[in-house]
């Protein structure tokens, strides 16, 4: 099996035998382990045992690196330009979302799935669930973690780790610590003192401005922590709210439940280009694959969306939004993709009135052609799709230029059904062959 590390805070000493009593632990993490680059190594066995470094472009970050180029001093969210200068031979590839998120569908829905409806996913690579039910059948929470870890390894040729404990918190630090390829129960009479023995940045949540604000009071573990006082709790937080989390979790104390996520509220993709431009070309083409990402998103989820919001950054880091309603609900590039152009000239500063294809609007005055440079430099561009709705349960009303191509055309079908089955075609090419494999070109 590959191994891969993780950059969060953990201890050697913490991976051992707190004790079997598995009473009341029906609290499960299970995190992948270094899920992107591990997908790649599966799906291509000739990178194993090589350096693989997820991440391309001078201005990107690695986004996960496997085991063997962690020797090198690569880790995730360290930039790209940074990772090739200590490790030059290693294995770069692009991060191909579609296919790690096809990918943990299938483990959520086949292997997860198998134990227990009280899943809740937290991102593409980690999840919790409470087996409270299931142990019914399985009887041991540890029985359920083997058989988790087996299913996925055996089905999927990646690892995971897989942390027990009775509430959330301690099961992502066990999570955690038993990486990688690990398995780590926590008892219930041993929460306190395995929480106590971390450095405070190993509490979810306690991030560089926190750790900072304790370390003002002398607080740099969680056994400090354990031993402020109310007060001064409350006064190096800086509210009420935050002194109670950080009181209840130096102790192993967390009351949140195991919550099935809601339906998805949005679907998005956005880029960085490799230095800031202005050219109309290259931000519509980004803009296009961008649309592609998402549109092919939808249909692999079966949704449809009816608003769609483009974001700009520039090159001073500020950025804007602006989005539109359309007539009816869509689940391809070619539908999303003009809209995004329409909203792309006003937001980024264009003062005249363009439609997507640079030719006459509604009215009786011609429109300027579109320009070839836009007023200010991006440095990102994206979008993102909401209004979502499953798309077997949604009506799509044709319009009537719909119905007027249908009745003219000899094949009865439209220019828009014509172009949503190409785009279906392509999934399949991608599912078969991976997300690069093929693409639409901008017109």
């Amino acid at each position: 099996m590959m191994v891969i590390m993780s950059n969060t805070p953990r201890l050697a000493a913490a991976n051992r035998d707190w004790g079997r009593d598995e009473t009341g632990c029906t609290v499960l993490h299970i995190d992948m382990d270094a899920f992107y680059a591990s997908l790649e190594i599966a799906r291509h066995p000739e990178y194993s045992g090589k350096p693989v470094i997820i991440g391309t472009g001078t201005r990107s970050v690695v986004s996960a690196a496997s085991y063997e180029a962690r020797r090198y001093g690569v880790n995730s969210a360290m930039a790209t330009a940074r990772a090739r200068q200590l490790c030059p031979d290693g294995i770069y590839l692009p991060v191909d979302m579609i296919y790690y998120r096809r990918m943990s569908r299938r483990i959520f829905r086949e292997v997860f799935g198998q134990i227990t409806d009280a899943v809740e996913q937290v991102s593409v690579d980690e999840g919790y669930m409470d087996v409270s039910a299931a142990l019914m059948r399985w009887k041991r929470p540890t029985a359920i973690a083997a058989w988790i870890r087996e299913q996925v390894y055996h089905r999927f040729s990646i690892t995971c780790s897989v942390g027990i404990a009775t509430n959330k918190l301690v099961a992502k630090m066990a999570s955690t610590n038993a990486k990688p390829d690990g398995m780590l129960l926590i008892p219930r009479t041993s929460q306190a003192p395995f929480v106590q023995m971390m450095p405070l940045r190993a509490i979810p949540g306690i991030g560089p401005a926190m750790a900072r604000r304790l370390g003002d009071w002398g607080v740099t573990t969680v056994k400090d922590l354990a031993v402020m006082n109310q007060g001064a709790l409350e006064q190096a937080a800086g509210s009420r709210a935050a002194a109670h989390t950080l009181f209840l979790a130096a102790r192993g104390i967390d009351d949140r439940k195991v919550t099935p996520r809601a339906p998805e509220k949005s679907i998005g993709s956005e880029r960085t280009f490799a230095a800031d431009t202005r050219d109309v070309s290259q931000v519509s083409a980004l803009l296009h694959r961008c649309c592609d990402d998402v549109a092919s998103s939808l249909r692999s989820k079966r949704l449809l969306a009816r608003t769609l919001t483009v974001k700009l950054r520039f090159a001073d880091l500020h950025y804007a939004t602006r989005a539109h309603t359309m007539a009816s609900p869509v689940d391809t590039t070619s539908a999303l993709y003009p809209e995004a152009l329409a909203l792309l000239w006003p937001l980024s500063g264009v003062t005249t009135s363009h439609d997507s294809a640079g030719t006459e609007a509604d009215g009786d005055e011609p429109m300027a052609l579109a320009p070839t440079l836009l007023p200010r430099q991006i440095r990102l561009a994206g979008i993102s799709v909401s209004g979502l709705s499953t798309a077997t349960d949604t009506p799509v009303q044709p319009s009537l230029e719909d119905l007027m191509e249908e009745a003219r055309s000899a094949a009865g079908t439209t220019k828009s059904a014509r172009l949503r089955g190409a785009e279906q075609a392509l999934d399949a090419v991608r599912r078969r062959y991976g997300a690069q494999a093929a693409g639409f070109g901008t017109v």
